[in-house]
């Protein structure tokens, strides 16, 4: 019935062949102007009703090209858990859930977030309900399908897999397996992702019935507006760099990528001994944390987002100006990712990579895998050495205050007051200063537990 295109909507969406006129003023209240390539590609292949394989630069409008086809399904017949997105980390599943919810409001289509680090009762509360989507981690679900009385997926219509070779390459290809052997063979399948890896094309055989491929990234691509820069520097000097970078590009937002959930909880103390105002994002903090820091740093009350690889893959944070690669990631595809952070959706942005002496074979596959040698950033090395003395009272302090929340992780009740926003209590105690008024919303390390 939907085939005819509406030309007399005042959404400029509808130029597509097939999406109803409802989902279409979804799209304009959204602010989505006008399908995106890989979107033109894929929605009518999709709504067509044929399996699809979209392969797309990360921060390319991915998820609608998936969510409209799914939500124009449900509008032609309502049915309860009609489709199952995985995806790779928590924060992405809140992600494409918000997005779900934004485009489904008008026609009431009921979503459920199933991932680690929430407590399992009050999700299966929510299951029972049988939302029409559940957006899921491949190990929390597997979790319910086997303990939750009542939950099964013998009726989905649509499996989607979004970051398709980061949820195998993390290793849930056991748990998507178990998925798979549950689900109904009758359905339809998307599988969506920004690389293309040797394992995505094993499940995609075990997995999908005659796919079509809507690929419009050609090789591994960056986006053009992006300027990659790279600063090759001793090792021992990085933490001086970074914080002359940011004091050089002060005014923006940055997100800074560290190779360990260590380093990003260290650099992120360090920097705000030094007035920064940080905050780090990574797998060793409570869930409530981590989406309170992707926030924090979203309304740009925190200017700087230290984070690792957790935070690489299709978050789309709108304004983070600048990308830099502290630790240089070790698989060269991350790169990719991680420098999608910026320039999406049509603005510019910059990235810069830190390349030390230890990383230079790293560096050379990261522009073998881009196609592009990349220009140096110009720095002032006269003037970062100036910031030697500053930078290493501070790492001393952050030193101290790692020890001192680890020593606090082992006391046992102190552990849920533990958060790297406590920053600068340590300064003050060694100046003996009081305990009030310090920075970064946390006062000083309460003594005597």
């Amino acid at each position: 019935e939907h085939t005819h295109v509406y030309e007399h909507t005042p959404s400029v969406f509808v130029l597509f062949q097939g999406v109803t006129e409802v989902l279409c003023e979804a799209c304009d209240q959204l602010g989505w102007k006008k399908p995106t390539k890989i979107q033109i590609e894929a929605i009518p292949v999709a709504l067509e009703g044929r399996d699809v394989i979209g392969l797309a630069e990360t921060g390319s409008g991915k998820t609608g090209a998936f969510a409209l086809p799914i939500l124009q399904s449900l509008l032609a017949s309502a049915q309860r858990l009609h489709t199952l997105v995985l995806t790779p980390t928590r924060e992405l599943a809140f992600q494409i859930a918000e997005q779900f919810d934004a485009l489904g409001s008008s026609i009431g289509v009921k979503t459920a977030v199933v991932v680690g680090g929430i407590d399992m009762m009050s999700q299966a509360l929510v299951l029972a309900k049988k939302p029409h989507v559940v957006i899921a981690t491949p190990g929390r679900l597997i979790d319910h399908l086997e303990n939750t009385k009542g939950f099964n997926l013998r009726a989905l219509k649509y499996l989607v897999m979004d970051e398709a070779d980061r949820i195998l390459n993390m290793d849930f290809e056991s748990e998507v397996d178990k998925v798979l052997k549950v689900i109904p063979r009758d359905r339809r399948t998307f599988l969506f992702s920004a690389t293309m890896t040797k394992k995505v094309q094993k499940l995609q055989r075990a997995a999908l019935r005659d796919a079509v491929k809507c690929s419009v990234s050609t090789k591994y691509a960056t986006v053009d507006k992006l300027q990659q820069y790279y600063i090759f520097i001793p090792s021992k000097y990085k933490d001086c760099y970074l914080v002359s970078i940011l004091n050089e590009l002060a005014g923006n937002s940055f997100m800074v990528f560290c190779g360990t959930c260590n380093n990003a909880q260290r650099v992120a103390l360090l920097l705000r001994n030094l007035g920064i105002t940080a905050i780090p994002l990574h797998g060793q903090m409570s869930q409530n944390k981590r989406l309170g820091a992707l926030n924090k740093f979203k309304s740009k009350s925190r200017s700087v987002l230290l984070a690792t690889d957790v935070a690489s893959r299709g978050l789309d944070i709108p304004h983070v100006d600048c990308v830099i690669n502290f630790d240089i990631p070790t698989h060269s595809k991350d790169y990719i990712h991680r420098v999608g952070r910026t320039a999406r959706a049509g603005r510019s942005g910059k990235s810069i990579t830190f390349v030390t002496q230890y990383d230079v074979e790293l560096f050379q596959r990261i522009e073998t895998l881009i196609g592009k040698k990349l220009p140096a950033f110009p720095t002032q090395e006269e003037e970062v050495m100036m910031l030697v003395e500053r930078v290493s009272e501070a790492q001393r302090f952050a030193r101290i205050e790692m020890k001192e929340s680890s020593e606090k992780r082992k006391r046992p009740r102190a552990a849920e007051e533990e958060d790297g926003e406590q920053s600068s209590g340590v300064r003050k105690m060694v100046k003996g200063g009081s305990f009030r008024g310090t920075r970064g919303g946390g006062g000083g390390f309460k003594r005597g537990r």
